[in-house]
């Protein structure tokens, strides 16, 4: 009773073993893939069955039992089937999928270790009525049965991967060496040879043959793969607009994408070789140098960061600096950059957020610029520090010129005033148009804090903007009325800008070409 357990025990186990193995073999892969693989099994197993067939025979010629040897002979059979399906998981390397490894290894050593005991031990020791030698049998198999379904089994095996170790290659001529000297040492030891052993043997030549054909044309198709993914990602960066550089972790060029001829007029020979940084702005490089030696360190440590992105500027072969943004990664040779010549967009930027704060006629600062000036002006004030003044100029009579003259003559008059004004005040004080023929001028330091100061400044200002304006040929006149105020302890900006307002208004109420000074308190002349 025990032994038919022992016997149902093994034909179940084996069979599952069996499944687990072919389970492994065909989960994925290209038909080639497939194909060189059944050749790789039946190498194995073709070479082993003969080497098998030998002893049969040989047993056969010295008289003995062939019963045993067929069961010893189905036991190789058994160890194949193992040995096969713990090769094939033996390229899992990952850490979390070597668990099917190790159960397979622990079943090759079990079976390992029954057919020890067979062949050491003439009556092997029971266990619970089983022999020893088969308990070990029935557990290596149901673990063999078990190892396809485990963390690194079957779907972690990597069916079709493109690289092949030399001991992979190498593995395919062991059966073909053990089929040959399996038939020298039949030969020499005096053995007649039968159809079965030539058969075999022929067939694991064949196989072999048949497997190196095999791996040539799937070695063929793994090359026209390569050259078209090759010839499909040259084509993407030659024809981008982005400047692709690849760069060591020495910092040398090693590659420049073509583009660099149309971006920055260099040919890309030229700079492969150079050293980073290349070109680059002084005031950028070391932004751009930080960068790099970051990805660097990431590099060394094996950390795989997201890159980095780095705006610099770069001379072109022309001499001018063109604005570049990059996108630095990591590379297997270094370092990869992407570049592309952002110039007009940074230029239209700075248009865009001078348009935002200045006068498009003029250039002069507006309203909003002129406030932020004179907020900054009170801020940095201290009580050792003078006090800045705000000067609100209108231009009288513009509106007649205007509408006379048309708006053409009075863009130029308001044009020719902005640059009286500016050449009436110090490079440190600030020019601005408010808005119509209003203009705004900002004193700061002595020239804000001594009301005789302040009153010179503004009768230079009615003294230049009261000259004729020569336009078409023609004379225009206006006058100009300015408002006066300077700041006092805690005043606000807007309370400062609304009393020189106010100033200019009370000017042009006493007639043309007045100027009004609204103070509030007195101005401490020994704060200068």
């Amino acid at each position: 009773m025990a032994g038919l357990l022992a016997l149902a025990g093994l034909a179940v186990c084996l069979g599952l073993g069996i499944a687990g193995l072919v389970l492994a073999a065909t989960e994925s892969g290209t038909p080639l893939v497939w194909l060189r693989r059944l050749l790789d099994a039946w190498l194995i197993a073709g070479s082993l069955l003969t080497l098998g067939w030998v002893l049969l025979l040989h047993r056969a010629d010295q008289g003995s039992d062939m019963w045993p040897s067929l069961l010893g002979l189905a036991r190789v059979v058994t160890d194949i089937l193992v040995l096969g399906l713990l090769v094939a998981l033996r390229f899992c390397l990952n850490r979390q999928e070597r668990t099917a490894v190790t159960v397979a290894t622990v079943a090759l050593t079990i079976l390992a270790v029954s057919d020890m005991l067979r062949i050491l031990l003439p009556a092997p020791g029971a266990w619970h009525g089983i022999p020893l030698s088969a308990a070990c049998s029935v557990t290596g198999l149901f673990l063999v049965a078990l190892t396809p379904w485990l963390p690194g089994g079957a779907g972690a095996v990597g069916i079709d991967r493109r690289e092949m170790p030399v001991a992979a290659v190498m593995a395919a001529f062991v059966p073909v060496v053990v089929c040959e000297l399996a038939l020298a040492a039949h030969a020499l030891a005096g053995g007649h040879t039968d159809v079965m052993m030539v058969a075999l043997a022929g067939s694991v030549l064949l196989g072999l043959g048949a497997r190196q054909g095999v791996a040539h044309a799937d070695h063929l198709r793994l090359m026209r793969e390569a050259a078209t993914r090759d010839a499909h990602y040259r084509t993407l960066v030659d024809g981008s607009s982005d400047v692709i550089t690849i760069a060591g972790l020495d910092g040398r060029l090693r590659y420049v994408s073509p583009a660099v001829r149309e971006v920055f007029g260099y040919l890309p020979e030229d700079l492969v070789g150079a050293r980073l940084p290349l070109y680059c702005h002084p005031d950028d490089m070391a932004a751009l140098m930080q960068a790099v030696a970051t990805l660097r360190q990431e590099a060394a440590s094996g950390i795989r960061g997201p890159g980095a992105c780095v705006s610099c500027r770069f001379r072109a072969a022309d001499g001018r600096w063109r604005h570049v943004e990059s996108t630095v990664g990591r590379h297997p040779e270094g370092l990869i950059f992407n570049s592309r010549d952002v110039t007009q967009r940074v230029e239209l930027q700075a248009q865009l957020e001078h348009l935002a704060f200045h006068d498009a006629l003029t250039g002069l600062p507006n309203r909003a610029l002129f406030a932020d000036r004179v907020a900054h002006a009170l801020r940095k004030r201290t009580t050792s520090t003078a006090p800045p003044a705000v000067l609100f100029v209108d231009l009288d009579g513009f509106k007649t010129v205007n509408d006379s003259a048309g708006h053409a003559t009075g863009d130029t008059l308001l044009r020719l005033a902005a640059r009286r004004l500016q050449s009436s005040v110090r490079a440190g004080d600030t020019v601005a148009r408010l808005g119509g023929d209003e203009f705004a001028a900002l004193l700061e330091g002595k020239a804000g804090t001594c009301p005789s100061t302040v009153r010179e400044v503004a009768e230079r200002l009615v003294s230049t903007l009261s000259q004729p304006y020569r336009i078409n040929d023609t004379d225009a006149v206006v006058s100009a009325s300015i408002g006066v105020a300077v700041a006092t302890p805690g005043i606000t900006p807007d309370e400062l800008l609304h009393n020189a307002d106010l100033a200019m208004y009370q000017a042009k109420a006493a007639g043309k070409g007045r100027i009004r000074m609204l103070q509030t308190a007195p101005v401490n002349d020994a704060a200068n």
